[in-house]
């Protein structure tokens, strides 16, 4: 079904194989007629043209990229734009879209939803942006509509930018990032490696993209084999996929933690262009004659079977075959797993759902930019056609990714038919995905097409007892218990006209005289200081998980309504993982907001003078005048999933000045550190020199970053004196280190008035 290669590849003529290896140039030579380097050859690779096509810095190893759109939704754009504004913006100076899918529903904390809406409504006419309305569209599926082009680039503040089915390298990155292009700065980066996703074959009946998909990140995602890398898909089963399908494969590359994707293209998107009125956008892309790739993933999609991924992440797949046949295991095993994701916090079982020999689950969702496709949902529709979800516990909500394919499924009489089996039809809306809308009742088990299932995602509240748990599916194995009928091919008419009556675009002119709306909760960022000479941290949270996704280091679902108010969301920092940190947290940096009052830090914070006492014996120079008080987490390999910046700036505004990590899960997630002033510390696997509680002292911590230090030493600061230990920085480019020193991007950036 999946393999993946050892080393790397050569693809010649964007249909044969050849493995690297002695042979490798021989059997090129007898092919090609000619040998070619593995250097010409990776300048092959479609990704290698798009990052070449969109790099200023004049060097390809060191990119520095900068994107021809950007877009965001209605819990990312008001920070962003209040970061740009601190900045100095006065326009954008790029095509930015800001969608409302997120907070569309404006259910929780009185108006402050809509006050975002607004004031991104008056953003855009302001600085000369586009604005999507609530209910229109998800932000992807808006992007494909009306952004994506090939060879084209796109940014976005959602982990989910993902439009290499269309021909457009996009990349999802943490608020920051986007700041960046908008103040004409670059997304700087080493050129990533690219590997190879070469499809053969054709799926099965009943077999969707989110069963190839999970089939791939179920291979992929604990070994890192794509990890910060452009997976590149290309094969002659590409020809065999429709645009939608390939479209639903793409947006969950997202979860191999892949950089980005991009995918050969044909007639199939020539014709998704045509759809969507805007032809000129098309762009044929295909690998070179020999193209290297530091990877290869062979997929067969004539073996890929029918997959779930159960609790409590998208990697942890089995074919549904393979469920059932082995089904009080599976559960067991899911359960055992859950008592590490779930501390034990509450109770947790499934094999209690097993009725018969089968499992019964208590609701279904297709939605979102996942599973929310036109075809997704018509072949739903076929295979429920005639049935009925019965009158007791199991619920089932569909949600159209647009409006526009909410339109369709009406006119060709598919959502008629779903909604005659007692199914509900809702508008375009990502709450399912991240915990905000339809939230199971406690202990149930829920089954969606969309595209994550972590802890908490889905609505859980552990330390109030709540849990329930979801398992991703693809739309057909949703609908279908058994079914051996017809599945149809229906065509899609884009109404262009649903967008063109209700989405502001300012066509890129700006009206500085526009006043931006201003709802109590939006706030402004605080302020923050720069990183000084020496520094004490104490370590607040310490999480021996194997990896902790931004959900659980800030939550989603009603707290995405409090993202426009830095420290009012800061409140919610670790609450379902570790609701000890904020008061920790809040404690030590009462040091720091001392120091900043020109006051002395042991009045606010009295047990700081026995360890002052302590780093004095060694380090007698460290006093008011070059040290920072503040605090640190230690997690084995923080930030999988969600782009949001605020799993970092939470924890700055509380006074955080670094994570100490063996390995960040993401490059996003150690951006938003970067970006937020915080030091990405990391550490070798193995024993801790410290535990919760301890303070650690990092003298001359401005001049190690300044002076770029391989290692740098630490102290572990008890009764007994200072034990040392070493951590390192990875690297970081000279931007980055300044933004560190400057204490975040906003002091790197600011404009004094």
């Amino acid at each position: 079904m999946v393999t993946l290669a050892n080393g790397g590849a050569w693809l010649v003529n964007g249909a044969e194989i050849i493995a690297d290896g002695p042979k490798a140039q021989a059997a090129l030579a007898a092919k090609t007629g000619r040998t070619v380097s593995k250097e010409e050859a990776k300048k092959q690779t479609i990704a290698y043209g798009i990052l070449e096509n969109h790099n200023t810095s004049g060097n390809m190893e060191k990119l520095k990229i900068k994107f021809d759109k950007l877009t965001s939704h209605d819990i990312t754009f008001v920070g962003i734009i209040q970061t740009a504004r601190a900045s100095g913006l006065t326009k954008f100076p790029i095509p930015y879209v800001l969608t409302n899918c997120h907070n569309s529903l404006c259910a929780v904390g009185g108006t402050i939803n809509e006050d975002d809406h607004l004031f991104g409504l008056t953003c855009a006419k302001k600085y000369g942006g586009v604005y999507v309305p609530p209910h229109q569209a998800v932000i992807h599926q808006f992007a494909r509509e009306m952004l994506a082009g090939g060879g084209k680039m796109i940014l976005g503040s959602d982990s989910h930018t993902r439009y290499g089915a269309l021909g457009t390298m996009a990349m999802g990155e943490g608020g920051p990032e986007l700041v960046k292009q908008l103040l004409n700065q670059t997304y700087d980066i080493r050129m990533p490696e690219v590997v190879g996703v070469y499809l053969t074959g054709k799926p099965e009946k009943g077999v969707g993209p989110q069963d190839v998909a999970l089939a791939i990140i179920g291979a992929v995602f604990a070994n890192g084999y794509v990890k910060n890398k452009v997976m590149e898909f290309v094969g002659p089963g590409v020809a065999n996929l429709s645009a939608d399908f390939r479209i639903g494969i793409d947006v969950m590359t997202t979860e191999t933690t892949c950089l980005s994707s991009i995918w050969q293209t044909d007639d199939q998107i020539r014709e998704f262009y045509e759809i969507h009125g805007r032809e000129a956008e098309y762009k044929e892309l295909a690998p070179g004659q020999t193209a290297y790739y530091d990877g290869l993933i062979e997929v067969d999609l004539s073996k890929v079977k029918p997959m779930i991924a159960m609790p409590f992440h998208p990697s942890n797949t089995y074919t549904i075959e393979e469920l059932n046949a082995n089904l009080t295991d599976i559960l067991a095993d899911v359960e055992k797993k859950a008592a590490v994701s779930l501390d034990n916090a509450v109770p947790y079982s499934l094999k209690d759902k097993v009725r018969d020999g089968r499992f019964y689950v208590d609701q279904g969702i297709i939605a979102g930019c996942a599973g929310g496709g036109f075809e997704n949902i018509c072949a739903a529709a076929d295979i429920l056609k005639g049935s009925y979800i019965g009158n007791q516990e199991f619920t089932l909500s569909v949600y159209p990714a647009s409006m526009p394919i909410y339109m369709e499924l009406i006119k060709n009489g598919c959502a008629a038919t779903i909604l005659e089996t007692g199914a509900v039809m809702k508008t375009a809306f990502c709450g399912p995905c991240f915990g905000a809308g339809d939230t199971p009742a406690n202990n149930a088990f829920s089954i969606r097409h969309s595209t994550r299932n972590f802890p908490n995602r889905e609505g859980s509240k552990l330390q109030n007892g709540q849990i329930a748990s979801v398992a991703l599916m693809d739309a057909r194995s949703i609908a279908a218990t058994e079914f051996d009928g017809p599945i149809g091919k229906y065509q899609y008419h884009f109404d262009s006209k649903i967008y063109q009556n209700r989405v502001f675009d300012s066509h890129g002119v700006a009206d500085p005289s526009v006043e931006i709306h201003f709802g109590p909760n939006i706030k402004d960022w605080p302020t923050m200081c720069a990183l000084p000479e020496n520094l004490v941290l104490q370590v607040v949270s310490e999480i021996h998980d194997p990896v902790t996704t931004t959900d659980e280091l800030i939550p989603s679902g009603e707290t995405s309504s409090y993202r426009s108010n830095p420290l009012g969301l800061a409140e919610f920092t670790l609450s379902r993982k570790d609701p000890a940190y904020v008061g920790l947290a809040k404690e030590i940096h009462k040091a720091q907001e001392a120091l900043m009052d020109g006051k002395d830090p042991v009045t606010v914070k009295p047990e700081l003078a026995e360890i002052m006492d302590e780093i004095h014996v060694q380090f007698p120079q460290a006093a008011n005048d070059n040290i920072g008080f503040g605090s640190t987490i230690f997690a084995v390999k923080p930030g999988d999933g969600s782009a949001r910046e605020q799993a970092a700036s939470c924890q700055k505004v509380l006074g955080g000045w670094a994570n100490i990590a063996n390995e960040y899960a993401t490059k996003r997630y150690r951006s938003n550190l970067i970006n937020w002033g915080m030091l990405p510390f990391v550490i070798p696997d193995g024993d801790l020199p410290f535990t919760n509680h301890d303070y650690l002292f990092f003298p001359g911590i401005r001049k190690a970053v300044e002076e770029k230090a391989a290692e740098i030493t630490g102290y572990v600061v008890d009764a007994n004196g200072l034990k040392p230990f070493t951590v390192t920085l990875g690297e970081l480019t000279d931007e980055e280190r300044q933004i560190i020193l400057k204490g975040c991007l906003i002091n790197y950036n600011r404009v004094e008035k």
